[in-house]
């Protein structure tokens, strides 16, 4: 199922070639449908986006340096216009999640309920509302770390606004949290909720809750270094409601073993019947320096070593270690918020205000569930952290470090900890093209397809931000 509904001239192109009464409608799907097939495709696309490798798409596992391209080492090297990376990104999350979304709730409104549901129906409509606001967050927060000033006021109104401007990101994330705490109360227990087509929680609302409060605690982190009392207030009220603090609060999409609903990770290295991609020198050297066990679940080995190629250069696949079994697996879920990323927030709340407990022992959960994640012994992470402390002088190289090795699975979290943070101390390749100066990129180029179609408020946006380049930095990114 595809329902698209198209919020501005950029998205008008992509599908040009489709006949229809309205350019908002996709003309292969009737719009009198529930809600609930909605919110399953767009979980869905959600967690596609946020996992796969696929060069056209999501290439923060290159960036972060975690893996490396055999053979086509364009995007190794930061070039993402040329595949136009920027364009399939606003067209998975604009397009394929958040129209889809309002969707949803715009046929919550209309819904006419039956004699029998008027008494449960308000409780029960707020909070499939709340659930469905909560993955719009979601979405708007990763478009604004990804790019800066986004549209968003007037993003999904195509009929009103054709040519959407773009808000200021600053503003965008106080709007963002209020949303979520208001969704967060608005989740109430026992009041109904949305069945099995809510893939990530089956409609559980205490998940949700521990999701909504997990989200508000990865905005305030964000802003920490920008607006450091909206910053404390915003993780103050994330922990006191309850974040996630255990694998089984997770959310994550479960995929299938059969097309086309099995992972990303397996589609592009395994159903495509190419080896595309192999570990990278630095994160793979990090690794086997630090002893670390998870390198095992990470990554196959050569001959009984594990070995990565130099960011930038292409190379034999078998020369090389391939990404873990896991990523061969087709029911390998999607991550979108999980304990592990949660604990790394609480450690580097501690850290920077004193917020929750002391940073070190939060530190260490956060190690602990991460080898839980990938089962390992609670003793191997013992000893791990006997030889890789938290280190107060130098809290944010501990946290972003180890965050960076936590989050292998977790690619576009990972380049949040790294901006934020300046930790791990990655380098660009020699290779990099021009535009990167020289660096590691901090953010994605608007797609070319807004700057020829919606030029007026790209080119006010491109100025805003301070250019147009792979090298300006999202507000919260000051370091």
């Amino acid at each position: 199922m595809k329902n698209y509904i198209i919020i501005s001239s950029f998205f008008a192109l992509i599908l040009t070639g489709c006949t229809s009464d309205s350019v908002n409608d996709d003309p292969s799907v009737a719009y009198d449908m529930a809600p609930e097939p909605l919110l399953t495709y767009a979980e869905k696309e959600l967690s596609d986006y946020m996992t796969t490798p696929s060069v056209n798409e999501n290439n923060f596992r290159l960036t972060m340096q975690y893996w490396q391209e055999v053979t086509y080492v364009s995007e190794s090297n930061y070039n993402f216009t040329a595949r136009n990376v920027s364009n399939t990104v606003w067209a998975d999350t604009y397009v394929n999640v958040l129209n889809n979304l309002n969707k949803a709730k715009e046929l919550l409104e209309q819904y006419q309920p039956g004699a029998s549901e008027i008494s449960t129906w308000p409780a029960k409509k707020q909070n499939q509302m709340a659930i469905i606001d909560l993955l719009m967050v979601y979405t708007f927060q990763t478009l604004v770390d990804t790019f800066g000033d986004i549209p968003y006021t007037q993003a999904l109104n195509n009929a009103k606004f054709p040519l959407p401007v773009y808000d200021d990101d600053a503003k965008i994330y106080e709007s963002l949290i209020t949303r979520v705490k208001t969704d967060v109360q608005h989740l109430q227990e026992g009041e109904g909720t949305f069945g099995p087509g809510d893939i990530l929680y089956r409609g559980d609302i205490g998940k949700w809750k521990k999701f909504g409060n997990s989200l508000l605690l990865k905005l305030g982190i964000a802003v920490s270094d920008v607006n450091p009392g909206l910053a404390q207030s915003t993780i103050n009220a994330a922990i006191a409601g309850g974040v996630i603090t255990d694998q089984s609060q997770n959310a994550v999409f479960r995929y299938q073993t059969e097309t086309p609903n099995f992972n990303p990770l397996y589609e592009n290295l395994v159903n495509s019947g190419r080896n595309d991609f192999f570990g990278g020198k630095p994160f793979i050297d990090y690794l086997n320096t630090t002893s670390d066990p998870r390198v095992s679940k990470y990554f196959q080995d050569v001959d009984g070593v594990y070995i990565g190629q130099v960011i930038g250069l292409p190379g034999i696949f078998s020369d090389f270690s391939a990404p873990g079994i896991f990523a061969y697996t087709p029911e390998t879920a999607g991550n979108l918020i999980t304990s592990t990323e949660v604990a790394f927030y609480l450690a580097e709340a501690a850290a920077r205000f004193g917020i929750g407990g002391s940073p070190a022992p939060l530190y260490n959960t956060a190690v602990l569930a991460s080898f839980q994640e990938w089962g390992i012994s609670s003793q191997d992470a013992q000893n791990y952290l006997q030889d890789h402390a938290y280190n107060a002088a130098n809290w944010k190289k501990s946290i972003g470090e180890q965050a960076w090795v936590a989050m292998y699975n977790q690619p576009v979290v990972s380049w949040n900890f790294y901006r934020r943070l300046d930790y791990p101390a990655l380098q660009a390749p020699p290779t990099a093209i021009a535009n990167a100066g020289g660096k590691v990129p901090v953010r994605l180029q608007y797609p070319t397809l807004e700057a020829t179609t919606n030029g007026a408020n790209y080119n006010k946006a491109a100025t805003a931000i301070g250019g147009d380049k792979l090298t300006t930095k999202v507000f919260w990114d000051v370091h």
